[in-house]
């Protein structure tokens, strides 16, 4: 699913036109009604790009440790440092979405706009609108979409002006101070962690690899310190995050030894180690024998 939605969003930048001046490709605008009225799933992932969404309806966004409730008409701001997962609860949601990636911004915010508080980690990026707001927002939406059809030479000048616009609307602005936290955060960084764990098994083809092996890896993930990680594993499960990541490893190792008729070498450069010498240390250290011998029971 996470190669569809990158898909989906690649495609909507190559749709910009090929000839206007610098920015093309580097930022596009829709109505929820042009992605299927919002229901295509949304992944916990790290995104590549910005994002500025008015929504209508209850949703809720997904963090690594609290989860944000959303109901009515809201004004969301994502950055591609922090990782998130958007849930949809709404049947039929309707608004608007622009992405853009840091370039487009290159010029006019030599800081980057990742500094601004409605980007920025750690502080909110939800606003409720009122219906006066909302009207004002839309507007703002609208004239992008406008523009962005339009063969005007300056066009992505004056699109970047209405998406400075939105940002500083919003600045002006309390955020929505009505965060859900998760009963258990604890619990919460555990399902996601163990869920990026499984996802990166079974290895199906030689071309498949191991991306994640370290507590650390999955931290920078999930955008959460390895502390962080590694107490609410150990509190939940009993067992540390190395010990989880070293079962799910050697539980591999030993399906594409029973049932594969890989090598040593492609089995264990699947599993993501660089030399087999060192596949073969950590499967001995986990069975007491080494894969070739247990190949050969």
């Amino acid at each position: 699913m996470q190669k569809n939605i990158e898909s989906f969003y690649n495609q909507k930048f190559d749709e910009l036109p090929s000839l206007p001046p610098i920015g093309a490709g580097d930022f596009n605008v829709f109505s929820l009604s042009e992605t299927n009225g919002g229901r295509i799933p949304s992944p916990y992932a790290r995104y590549d790009f910005f994002k500025i969404m008015l929504i209508d309806g209850k949703h809720r966004c997904h963090f690594a440790d609290k989860s944000i409730a959303i109901e009515g008409d809201t004004l969301l701001f994502f950055n591609p440092k922090v990782p998130y997962r958007f849930e949809r609860l709404a049947k039929n949601a309707v608004g608007f979405f622009c992405i853009f990636k840091e370039s487009f911004f290159t010029e006019s915010h030599r800081n980057g706009v990742d500094g601004l508080p409605v980007f920025s980690p750690g502080n909110k990026w939800v606003y409720s609108l009122n219906e006066e707001q909302v009207s004002e927002v839309s507007a703002l939406f609208e004239k992008m979409r406008v523009e962005n059809k339009s063969d005007y030479q300056f066009k992505y000048d004056l699109i970047r002006n209405y998406v400075s616009e939105l940002i500083h609307f919003a600045m002006k602005m309390e955020p929505d101070e009505k965060l859900y936290q998760h009963p258990d955060s604890n619990q919460r960084i555990t399902s996601i962690f163990t869920h990026l764990l499984e996802n990166q098994f079974p290895i199906e083809s030689l071309e498949d690899s191991v991306k994640m092996r370290s507590a650390k890896d999955f931290a920078d993930k999930m955008g959460v310190h390895t502390n962080h990680l590694n107490r609410a594993v150990r509190s939940t499960t009993g067992k540390t995050t190395t010990q989880h990541i070293a079962e799910k490893m050697i539980a591999e190792a030993i399906a594409l030894l029973k049932h594969t008729d890989w090598n040593v070498a492609d089995i264990s450069y699947s599993l993501g180690f660089l030399q087999p010498a060192h596949f073969t240390y950590f499967f001995k250290k986990h069975t007491q024998t080494t894969p070739t011998s247990f190949r050969l029971v």
